[in-house]
Parts: C-alpha cells; sequence; structure tokens
C-alpha cells in the first residue's frame, strides 16, 4: 500500500468536505430532508444485496440481517424525517428579571466535518444509523468502515457514491493506517462505535484537536434473574438475545446473575429454547441456516479459549462446547459456577457463551456487578416492582431492559449509549441528532436603557444596594 497516496487522498477528501461545510454552513430543512429520503431509497433498494454480502462476511440468516440490520435503519429514518422539523425549530427560553428586556432561544446548527468509524459486528447498522443523523443535523461525513466485513464495506461505498457526492458524504475503506489517517484530521465530530480499548485511542487523537466524540463501546452486561421471574419467559428471551449474531452484540446478555432457587430450571429451560431456535430437528447446530459464525479466526479462538480456561478452573458445562475452526463456529454454551478469576468474567464475551453465576440476595448479585466497570446494559427479570425498583436505584447502567433484553436500542424516544468505560454520548433519535449538534445560545438585547446598565461603573453605593437586593430577592 502506498501510505503517502492514502494520506493525499484522505487530506483531498477532509478538504472538500471542508470547503462544502463552509459554502454550505446550515442546510435548510428541504435539503436535509432530501437527503434523509435519499438514505431510504437507497437502503430499500439495496435490501437483498446487504443480506448477501452480511451472509458473506459471517454466515448471518438474510432474515436476521432483514431484522436487525435493515429494518432498525430504515425505521431510525423514517423517524428522522418524521420528527426533524421539530428537532430543528429554536427552543424559546425564560428571562431572568436580571436581564429584564431581553429575549433569548437556542437553535441547533451542524458540528461541520464528521468522522463515522463503524465496527464489524452490525457493519451496516452501525454506519448507516449515525449518518442519518449526521445528516439530519446538517453534516458532511467521511464513513470508515471495518475491514473485518469487506463485502459489506465494499457494498457501503458504492451505495453511498452513488447517491451522494464525496464532499458530501463518502467511505474511505482499509484498516488501521486509513483510520490512523483519519483521526488526524481535525474533524468537528467523531462517532466511534467499537471496543473501550479502541475508544481511548479514538479519544486521546481527537484530544488534540479538541473534537467533540461519541463513544458507543461495550463491555459486560448483567442478566439478574430473581426468584419471583417467570422462567420459561426469561429463558426464551435470553436464548434470543444471547444467540442473536452469534452473540457479537455490544449490548448481548453478557453474564447471567440468577438466583439459586432458579437456577436449575433456567438452565434446563434455556437448553430447551437452544435446541428449538436452532435444532428442532435434532441435526446439530452447525448445520442450521439460522445460526450466525464467529467473524473470523482470530474472534474464534479468542472466544474458544475463553471455553478452556473456564473449565480449567473450574467451571461446569452444561450446555455446548463443541467447535468447529474451519467453519468459525462454536455451539451455543453454557457455563456454571464460573469462579470470578476465570478470564470470561474479566473481558467482553463477544460470543455465543454465557457464563453463570448465584446468588441468595440482591444485595450480593449487586456487589458483583458493582466490582466490574459500568456496563453498556443491564437486565432484569422480576415481577418483583420491589426488586426491581431495588436494582434500578442500587446499579448504574447505560440502558436497562426489565423482563426482556436489548429491546431498549429499536425505541427511537429513548437515549442509547454508555456510561464512562460502555460509553460517552447518546444517540437514537433526538439524542442522535443532538449529538451532530450545536446548540447555540443566542440573546437578543433592546437598544437604549436596559436592565445591566445601572450596574456600569463607577461603583457607587446605589450599585451595591441593587446588588444587596438582588442577592436578597431574586
Amino acid at each position: 500500500m502506498n501510505t503517502t497516496l492514502t494520506n493525499t487522498n484522505i487530506d483531498r477528501l477532509f478538504e472538500k468536505q471542508t470547503e462544502r461545510y463552509h459554502k454550505y454552513p446550515n442546510p435548510t430543512y428541504k435539503e436535509r430532508l432530501s437527503n434523509l429520503r435519499k438514505l431510504e431509497k437507497v437502503v430499500l433498494e439495496n435490501r437483498e444485496a446487504i443480506q448477501e454480502a452480511i451472509h458473506q462476511d459471517f454466515k448471518k440468516a438474510p432474515t436476521e440481517s432483514d431484522f436487525t440490520e435493515i429494518l432498525p435503519t430504515v425505521l431510525e429514518i423514517r423517524h428522522a424525517i418524521k420528527k426533524l422539523k421539530s428537532w430543528m425549530k429554536p427552543k424559546k427560553v425564560g428571562m431572568p428579571l436580571v436581564l429584564f428586556g431581553t429575549s433569548a432561544k437556542t437553535i441547533t446548527e451542524p458540528k461541520g466535518v464528521c468522522l463515522i468509524i463503524s465496527p464489524w459486528n452490525y457493519p451496516f447498522l452501525l454506519a448507516f444509523s449515525p449518518l442519518v443523523y449526521a445528516l439530519a443535523a446538517g453534516n458532511n461525513a467521511i464513513i470508515k468502515p471495518s475491514e473485518l466485513t469487506p463485502n459489506t464495506s465494499s457494498l457501503i461505498k458504492k451505495m453511498i457514491g452513488q447517491t451522494f457526492e464525496k464532499d458530501q458524504v463518502t467511505v474511505v475503506e482499509g484498516a488501521v493506517e486509513e483510520a490512523t489517517s483519519l483521526l488526524e484530521k481535525p474533524f468537528n465530530h467523531i462517532f466511534f462505535t467499537g471496543s473501550p480499548a479502541v475508544g481511548k485511542v479514538v479519544m486521546k487523537a481527537a484530544s488534540k484537536h479538541l473534537t467533540s466524540v461519541t463513544l458507543e463501546l461495550g463491555g459486560k452486561s448483567p442478566v439478574i434473574v430473581d426468584q419471583t421471574a417467570d422462567v420459561e419467559d426469561a429463558a426464551e428471551k435470553i436464548a434470543w438475545g444471547k444467540l442473536m449474531n452469534n452473540g457479537q452484540t455490544c449490548i448481548s446478555p453478557d453474564y447471567l446473575l440468577v438466583h439459586k432457587s432458579v437456577k436449575s430450571d433456567l438452565i434446563k429451560a434455556i437448553q430447551d429454547k437452544v435446541g428449538k431456535y436452532y435444532d428442532p430437528t435434532e441435526q446439530g447446530i452447525e448445520k442450521s441456516p439460522d445460526y450466525c459464525r464467529m467473524v473470523n479466526q482470530k474472534h474464534f479462538e479468542r472466544v474458544a479459549n475463553l471455553i478452556g480456561d473456564a473449565l480449567d478452573k473450574g467451571a461446569k458445562m452444561p450446555l455446548g462446547g463443541k467447535t468447529q475452526g474451519e467453519e468459525n463456529f462454536i455451539e451455543p454454551t453454557l457455563l456454571d459456577e464460573v469462579p470470578a478469576e476465570a478470564q470470561i468474567m474479566e473481558e467482553e464475551i463477544f460470543g455465543p457463551i454465557m457464563p453463570i453465576l448465584s446468588f441468595n440476595t440482591l444485595e450480593e448479585a449487586v456487589q458483583i456487578i458493582r466490582k466490574k466497570a459500568k456496563p453498556l446494559s443491564l437486565y432484569i427479570f422480576s415481577r418483583s416492582k420491589k426488586n426491581q425498583k431495588y436494582l434500578l436505584k442500587n446499579t448504574t447502567a447505560g440502558g436497562t431492559t426489565i423482563n426482556d433484553v436489548i429491546l431498549h436500542i429499536a425505541h427511537n424516544d429513548l437515549p442509547f449509549g454508555g456510561v464512562n468505560n460502555s460509553g460517552i454520548g447518546k444517540t437514537h433519535g433526538k439524542y442522535g441528532y443532538s449529538e451532530f449538534s450545536n446548540e447555540r445560545a443566542v440573546l437578543k438585547q433592546r437598544v437604549g436603557l436596559t436592565s445591566v446598565k445601572p450596574f456600569y461603573p463607577p461603583y457607587n453605593a446605589n450599585v451595591k444596594k441593587m446588588i444587596d437586593l438582588l442577592l436578597k430577592w431574586m
């Protein structure tokens, strides 16, 4: 690869987008609406091509790609189209007494030229979702998709190239070299989705230019199942959420905290649900057309090694464990009685493995969660409102779903994002629009005598008296 040429091309793309931003610093409502409609059109026209590209990258079932990548993208675009006018509308604010005679409002304006770095696990959705809000807010954008899903990345580049001019939206393919070159540029905003480790690299690079960032990261998202939970219902939802995309989901249930009184029943129920979903004819899960694969050999080996490490340290395996390296296949696996020192309890799994821990009291469960970094998601299965309230009050997470998993991400009027190690900033709906916007304060003063002029120097006794009155009565 000719690095100089690569850097030159990236420099040129960035310069062209900056020039366009200075020429058209604040697109109109109609212009933004047109961009969103063009985006929706190209997604719908390429529905089958998107399914095929994702399947080529890691054998994801077309229907699952429809449900988890294409449908959410289209719904986000349509939600933005519906809400855009209200998001763009200036917001009036009240007038404090000390500023009597003024009027004030906030307006939103584009941040400018934005960088979107998207991951491999949902390669289409997580490239297009932030683009929806970048365009709604009136920005230009460069997208850097993941090199680990080359078929999807290539299709994204083709779709964007057919829809937008390069100085408005463009795609830069490549790996670490290209990402590093992009991060050297003084973007006005960076939206990164990926691991906390790489998130730190992005944030450090952004700090050189004081660029604002949205970091959608991850972590170990716990699932709490108390003694009041409907075990069959919980098992059905946990198995579905965990095994979607082969567990390669940032908000996937990462480990189970189960009340001892229901643990054996829950394990049995999850075993049944896994068979129902992926092996109804008992031919082997590896033959299921609906069961995704690990994205590549490296990630396959990492997750397979987590199983081996846990078993070596004393964990039990009531389900799964089968692997096929040539297919990057890992069977849905439950690990029970997992010791705290097992590697699988220290890092995000990102695979179809579910460690199980048990507890006697909610206080015990909370202490386990608090020993780890704040999670992106936390799930509660309980029919006790008292227990739900206790867990919400005594834990912290980017988002929480009660008596289900993952679904909070599908609600476009809810903020989506992490907290500290699991993310910075929020997205979806108005929150996504705000991430890509500068909220600008505007105060208008009248001409002539104003409420502030009596406080101008010289600071005589009358000025002091007025300040004393304000301190006393305001």
